[in-house]
């Protein structure tokens, strides 16, 4: 039995990470913080804590797991992968998770290899803030490049939005809550965002075929084969609650003389957003239909109340725009 080490794995990408790797027969192993309560506390996972920016912490977890397979979910430094590629790199596979913010220019769909990366100066390289998050993820990924160069069988993920079950963040929630609990709903300009998102589980299938099969050196896509618009994600929810739900285009001057702008509904985006996930597929991936993925994530949306509420206008500020636009 091959063994993984995924570094996080109890919160959300990771948690379903754990759970595929698991499902298709490897020891697995899972180093955290401790901070959070471990899902896996009744099963033959091994969680062992510990800060994994301390370099003796990788250290020590290589001599005690010595892992076929490392998928370091939590690197959000160019020098978490520095080390990480360096402490491990004799294992069969390292799979860092960056992220489509990598991408440093718009274009539609963005490619693998041809699409540029952000850049990525010292100082952002240091910086924890939504501002660097993405020259830092592509900064991570030049670090597995850099591995790769010298040996390291070190690949990179780049997921679009993630959502699914246990998604802390509730960005999309807010969407979900709104389906839920209203017949009409706002949704800022005419509701074409394209924004696409990526399955969490389908994420995680991701990073056990590029773990298995994926080549040095190279960065794979991953996001929803169907990239559905802003309100077509509604009609989609309404759909796995078995309503219907109007879908009301309020523009910027409206939203403007409300105090609000487009950008603040979650998931929305004044350019598209599209991954190609072409590179992805040829290892043999697919994404979960739309239908699928939606009907467990309400379920685990219901389940734990998640409902986005510290996202988008409050529901008055929103129904008075509505009442606006439709009167």
């Amino acid at each position: 039995m091959d063994s993984v080490l995924i570094i996080g794995g109890g919160r959300f990408i990771g948690r379903h990470t754990v759970t595929e790797f698991r499902d298709a027969g490897y020891d697995v192993t899972m180093l955290t913080r401790g901070q959070r309560p471990n899902p896996f506390s009744d099963t033959d996972v091994t969680h062992v804590e510990g800060d994994r920016r301390e370099r003796a912490t990788l250290e020590t977890v290589r001599e005690r797991v010595d892992p076929d397979v490392v998928v370091d979910c939590v690197a959000y430094f160019p020098r978490d992968v520095r080390a990480a590629t360096d402490v491990f790199a004799d294992t069969e596979a390292y799979v860092y998770v960056s992220s489509g913010a990598a991408y440093g220019v718009e274009r539609t769909p963005k490619r693998e290899g041809e699409t540029p990366l952000a850049g990525c100066t010292d100082e952002q390289a240091t910086t924890d803030s939504r501002e660097t998050y993405g020259p830092r993820k592509a900064e991570g990924d030049r670090e597995v490049f850099a591995a790769a160069a010298d040996g390291v069988r070190a690949m990179s993920v780049r997921p679009t939005v993630v959502y699914g079950p246990h998604d802390y963040t509730e960005r999309f929630a807010y969407w979900v809550a709104r389906v839920a609990e209203y017949d009409r709903v706002a949704v800022p300009s005419d509701g074409l965002s394209l924004w696409q998102m990526a399955y969490v589980e389908d994420v995680a299938s991701a990073l056990r075929l590029v773990a298995e099969r994926g080549t040095a050196g190279e960065a794979y896509n991953v996001g929803d084969e169907h990239a559905p618009t802003l309100r077509e994600w509604i009609d989609l929810l309404a759909g796995v609650y078995e309503t219907e739900v109007e879908t009301v285009g309020v523009g910027e001057r409206e939203l403007a003389a409300a105090g609000l702008t487009p950008d603040d509904f979650p998931i929305y985006r004044n350019s598209p957003h599209l991954l190609s996930t072409a590179k992805l597929r040829e290892l043999g991936w697919s994404s979960t239909p739309h239908e699928t993925a939606l009907a467990v994530t309400v379920a685990e949306h219901r389940e734990n109340d998640r409902t986005g509420r510290e996202f988008g206008p409050d529901r008055d500020t929103e129904a008075a725009l509505i009442d606006r636009l439709t009167d």
